[in-house]
């Protein structure tokens, strides 16, 4: 009998999977799990202590996502050690508190920091989306999945335009993603993140986290669950999809204070 969460025998990518405590890193811990090859990728060389940590044939990779040059030899790179690449996950960008374009009114904000916002969180998904599907589509098989965020998918927060417009463009990337390699065996799907507690979570954001109706902030490994199921088997008939994962946050029509 058929194993619908088996992951064995393929080859996985993770970006944005550098910090410990991250949800990029709880994504390759449990494809891992189930049984693929995982290579982790990020912007600095403390990827390699990530991949030491996975263990077995896990591999690093360092390339800036949001450069085409650097992105098409890194996949290279990736396949060339590990092997042909089944499953993508893009987990790369985010908002950052030491970056004043993700923390600016519109009114403020220049184009270059609505720019900078966009390439971050929606072109770095792009960018690895073309490089690796047409190989999933010419070999019959793939899983990308995108992680999103519940800004810019079910709400929005103010002074983070360039954060919510990227996170919900890839709502749509994923949609056009699907539609386009539903054929040929390749599903694309999203997970959208709510309140997750991780190294960079700000105090206001635990405090957020503790006023959902489940009454706590959410763990990594909850998303990395989440993006678990749509890379395998058992969701072979699901593409174009978002999965909210918030704890019920975004259907309660009133937060309390």
């Amino acid at each position: 009998m058929t194993n619908l969460f088996s992951l064995e025998g393929k080859v996985a990518l993770v970006t944005g999977a550098g910090s410990p405590g991250g949800i990029g890193f709880a994504i390759a811990r449990t494809l891992g799990e189930l049984g693929a090859s995982v290579g982790v990728a990020a912007t600095s060389d403390r990827i390699n202590d990530r991949a030491a940590e996975l263990g077995g044939n896990a591999r690093g990779y360092v390339g800036d996502l949001t450069d085409a040059e650097q992105v098409a030899a890194l996949v290279e790179s990736v396949e060339g050690s590990l092997g042909p690449i089944d499953i993508l996950v893009n987990n790369a960008g985010m908002t950052s508190v030491t970056d004043e374009e993700s923390w600016l009114s519109i009114t403020e904000m220049t184009p270059e920091q609505w720019r900078s916002g966009i390439m971050r969180n929606l072109d770095t998904a792009f960018l690895t989306t073309r490089a690796v599907m047409a190989g999933m589509m010419s070999r019959g098989f793939g899983r990308i999945v995108n992680v999103s965020s519940t800004s810019g998918t079910t709400c929005a927060m103010p002074n983070e335009a360039s954060y919510v417009a990227g996170k919900g463009g890839m709502r749509g990337l994923t949609m056009a993603t699907a539609v386009e390699t539903a054929t040929s065996g390749v599903t694309c799907n999203a997970v959208a993140p709510g309140w997750i507690r991780t190294p960079s979570s700000l105090a206001d954001e635990i405090e957020y986290g503790s006023r959902t109706p489940m009454a706590r902030i959410g763990d990594p490994a909850e998303i990395a669950a989440a993006v678990g199921f749509f890379c395998s088997p058992a969701a072979s008939y699901v593409t174009g999809q978002t999965l909210v994962v918030d704890g019920g946050n975004s259907i309660r029509e009133a937060n309390p204070a």
